[in-house]
């Protein structure tokens, strides 16, 4: 049996607006209520029990923080705010202007662009220079404008407690700013307030608080000082205790602050997350390994071609005109561009699928993921108590459609009478403090969350709440308290009075005359399938009494937060894409794998694992990632567990996408690949976030893996445009070396290439339409960088299909037809435009004929394509660009030619795709 406290003598002032409570002790109290003249110790074994409050009795409580139910005087309230500081949490650092454009620049990419633009100065090739500077300047304009508008400056954890309370001091109630409390001060809590510190409650009436931002339980806790909890209590079991941050949603309470600043739960976390470091986006990852390969490739490149040249016998300043020349061609210039544009196209799409991204890099990172952690409550169902059955005598039970805190949906009887039915209603609707109406277009509620859902009946009845109360007289409401585990109400009807009870099944049954043990079944069963069952009897009686009669039992109710409609279509098309879905939730075993069943996320209950269980592993061990592989659910777990189930699941291989709302969530969305923060949900969880869903569903997840899909999707299309064309200039010059041939193009030619032409067309590629297959397709392999097999041979194919016909043209009019060198670079530099033309739509699908996808799939591009080719020819015929292109006009006869030249990578890369098609096809 718990041990009890002794509970002084306490009575209520209800004053119009500011109810509070008095205490007033006994004489066995008086010295108890002294201050005790020990100083708080500080040693590290005393820390320990400092952090278990809630198994300590009220007396001790008070004893250890050298406080009284009067609270601290105003001299040691002093010395205790300047030895422990303000009740706040330290501020995280806000990212500056400035820092967000120098993070536009910290890539391997773009640290080879600079110095190709410092290497140009060095050979005073000015035009070169200044096109790459152009680029890196719009590259980072266009990434700082979207990180800076996406960056939320808002210090939320600070925000979270920084509200006011009602405090004692000198045995006198205050207002003060909540930043001013010390361990030892008495709150007051009531109705509708925000727990300012850590509380141990040493009063408390009908009190109960929501701590789902800290538990993840879908219900508001029932509080009662008196109920001592085990030292090893999770944080959900810790019923005496009111945490910071946390809200009242009914009842009052009086508490000693144990804890305040970053002693609180909140404040561990917050400590926990400015140690963290933030995973790498997906996306981020895998550029940084392409960009570093495209860097060695520069570099080999050069180094190779530079030492032919120089031992080809060619002068040293020439040489490095070469080596110029080389690395313009192998580096993507316009790659940071049509990146940046590609993510801003994607975030704008997820957007309108309500998923909005924070950082860019975030917005592939869900089309990466092979797994996703997904918190049960609000997301995975509506967060909102329904009653689902009703279990009435004679082993009937009706069943209820419809969800959540409103009237829709009907009741079918199964065989049930109307006067068991309206029997039932009456009884919990009279038996209850919460309000539901609707007003003008929606439900309006307020009130407990199950006393809401009650009402809910009536209307689904056809009828109101206003109808069972007609001609009765209510004499004695009996609220509900965690010692009774039930709630009553007297009310006089037709000249008789009555009770009408509600509460725990055991509770009641113990007082109910008849087949108690075929309702403890019932009960059980449905308990079992994760339903919260209610016991609701009745009686007439002679009088009020402080005892239970003997009582009527009217039926069970089985209430449960419903699955949301469309969440396991959404977890169906993620297990068809190859993505995994696991449940982590605060909320009790049964209740989370009842659900997890209806949403077909898990089937068998070996695919669940609790935090009890969790608790016997060491984390971060090979034996603690063996342990959850292959678990779907995961129950009753704490917010430090949650952060090692991410990194255990990372460890094995996945990368993990995790959803939240609380502050209990933060540390687990910080650590994971991508962390996805729910709308509603705190600001805690958002700040660290890379992606929100504003409607909180999960569907919008599963909608955004698909835009995450399709943006990479296109991103990959754009390299292989940008590579393949890169690479098959760099074949042109070493063709040149080989053959002895003067350059084909001039570096200034290249970065005409790369950056107008070939530029413009990339971008609108970030346009084009996600192709439907993409989430019948398992996901990439976490270690798969951007070049796979696929992409690797198509660049290949492609690259040498365009040097073939332009290196073929170049030696043809230089030594067939001996034209001079400036004529013949002007054809084949117009040549190579019009192949990049042709071969942008190439690029429109790895697999797909470029006949089968409609251009209405991409308008942009079809512009891009004409705008790039008519650019080109403006150029032709504008002196100023001749003379920094080196160009002159051709006629249309010869344009006409090579335009039919340059069709014939259309027909290559078809023939590629048929033949490819063949050999994936299974046989």
């Amino acid at each position: 049996m718990k041990p009890q406290a002794s509970r002084p003598a306490v009575f209520f002032i209800l004053l119009p607006k500011k109810p509070y409570i008095r205490h007033t002790p006994c004489l066995s109290q008086k010295l108890l209520l002294g201050k005790v003249n020990l100083r708080m110790k500080k040693e590290r074994a005393n820390e320990r029990i400092e952090q278990l409050w809630h198994s300590l009795l009220i007396e001790e409580v008070l004893q250890r923080n050298e406080s009284t139910f009067e609270g601290l005087s105003n001299e040691e309230h002093k010395k205790r705010l300047a030895a422990h500081g303000p009740n706040r949490l330290p501020k995280g650092k806000k990212i500056s202007l400035v820092e967000i454009i120098l993070h536009q620049f910290a890539s391997p990419l773009i640290y080879v662009l600079v110095a190709a633009a410092i290497f140009s100065l060095f050979l005073k090739e000015y035009s070169d220079a200044f096109f790459i500077g152009l680029i890196l300047l719009i590259n980072a304009v266009m990434g700082t404008y979207q990180e800076w508008k996406a960056e939320s400056g808002a210090q939320a954890l600070q925000a979270m407690i920084k509200v006011q309370a009602r405090v004692r001091r000198n045995g006198k109630l205050r207002l003060v700013d909540a930043e001013d409390l010390v361990p030892g001060d008495v709150v007051l809590l009531e109705s509708g307030h925000t727990v300012p510190a850590d509380l141990r409650l040493v009063e408390s009436v009908n009190l109960s608080i929501e701590e789902a931002l800290l538990t993840g339980e879908s219900v508001a806790v029932r509080k009662e000082a008196n109920d001592m909890s085990e030292a090893e209590a999770t944080l959900g079991d810790r019923h005496n205790m009111a945490f910071a941050g946390t809200m009242v949603n009914s009842g009052r309470g009086l508490g000693v602050v144990v804890a305040t600043g970053t002693q609180t739960e909140i404040g561990k976390i917050a400590g926990q997350l400015h140690g963290m470091k933030a995973s790498k986006a997906p996306l981020v990852l895998r550029m940084e390994r392409f960009a570093k390969k495209i860097s060695i490739i520069v570099l080999v490149a050069c180094a190779l071609l530079g030492v032919e040249g120089y031992f080809r016998g060619i002068p040293l300043e020439e040489v490095f005109f070469f080596m110029v020349a080389i690395a313009v061609s192998a580096i993507p210039e316009g790659l940071p561009i049509a990146m940046t544009v590609a993510l801003s196209i994607g975030t704008s799409r997820m957007a309108k699928r309500n998923v909005i991204v924070r950082k860019l890099t975030a917005v592939e990172g869900l089309g990466s993921c092979t797994m996703i952690a997904t918190d049960k409550t609000g997301t995975l169902t509506v967060d909102q108590q329904t009653v689902r059955k009703l279990l009435l005598p004679g082993n009937e039970v009706s069943e209820l459609s419809g969800q959540g805190y409103n009237g829709e949906g009907e009741i079918s009887f199964n065989g049930a009478t109307n006067e068991q039915v309206e029997g039932l209603i009456e009884a919990v609707t009279l038996c209850n403090e919460a309000a539901l109406s609707l007003e003008g277009d929606g439900w309006q509620h307020n009130g407990d969350a199950v006393d809401v859902a009650l009402l809910a009946l009536s209307y689904k009845y056809n009828s109101s709440p206003a109808r069972w109360k007609e001609n009765v007289e209510i004499i004695k409401q009996v609220p509900f308290e965690s010692a009774l585990k039930y709630a009553a109400v007297y009310y006089r009807k037709e000249g008789r009075l009555h009770l009408a009870v509600k509460g725990a099944a055991e509770v009641l049954l113990e007082h109910c005359r008849s087949e108690k043990e075929d309702w403890e079944k019932k009960a059980n069963a449905y308990a079992a399938e994760g339903y919260r069952i209610l016991a609701v009897a009745t009686a007439e009686v002679e009088s009020v009494n402080e005892q239970l009669p003997d009582l009527n039992m009217l039926g069970l109710l089985a209430l449960i937060d419903p699955p949301r409609q469309e969440v396991r279509q959404a977890i169906a098309e993620c297990h068809a894409a190859g993505v995994s879905v696991c449940m982590i939730t605060g909320d009790h075993p049964a209740t989370a794998l009842a659900i997890a069943r209806q949403l077909n996320l898990a089937t068998e209950a070996d695919q669940l694992i609790t935090g009890k269980e969790l608790a016997q592993f060491s984390s971060n061990t090979a034996e603690f990632a063996e342990a959850i592989r292959n678990k779907r659910v995961f129950a009753r777990v704490s917010p430090e567990q949650k952060q090692q189930i991410v990194s255990a699941l990372q460890s094995i291989g996945h990368f993990v996408a995790v959803t939240g709302d609380g502050v209990n969530d933060a540390p687990a969305l910080k650590s994971a690949n991508i962390g996805v923060a729910m709308g509603y949900g705190t600001d805690v969880a958002k700040d660290v976030a890379g992606i929100i869903v504003t409607d909180n569903n999960f569907a919008s997840i599963a909608a955004g893996v698909e835009e995450g899909r399709y943006t990479y999707a296109n991103l990959r299309k754009i390299i292989y445009l940008l590579i393949s064309t890169g690479a098959a200039e760099i074949l042109m010059i070493g063709l040149a070396l080989g053959f002895n041939t003067p350059l084909p193009f001039l570096p200034v030619q290249l970065l005409w290439l790369n950056l107008v032409t070939n530029g413009i067309q990339d971008v609108a590629l970030a346009f084009e339409k996600g192709e439907k297959s993409l989430m019948q397709q398992k996901p990439r392999k976490p270690k798969e960088g951007i070049f796979n097999q696929m992409m690797v041979t198509e660049t290949l194919v492609s690259a040498a299909a365009m040097t073939a016909i332009c290196f073929g043209l170049w030696y043809h009019l230089l030594y067939n037809l001996e034209m001079e060198e400036f004529g013949a670079r002007n054809i084949v530099l117009l040549l190579m435009v019009l192949l990049q033309n042709f071969h942008v739509m190439n690029c429109r699908s790895e697999t797909q004929s470029l006949f089968r996808i409609p251009f209405s799939n991409n308008y942009v591009l079809l512009i891009g394509i004409l705008a790039a080719q008519g650019i080109h020819i403006a150029s032709l015929h504008i002196p100023l660009m001749q003379g920094l292109l080196s160009l002159q006009p051709v006629t249309l006869a010869e344009w006409w030619k090579l335009l039919l030249t340059a069709s014939i990578i259309l027909v290559v890369m078809e023939a590629f795709k048929i033949i490819n098609a063949k050999k994936r096809k299974p046989i």
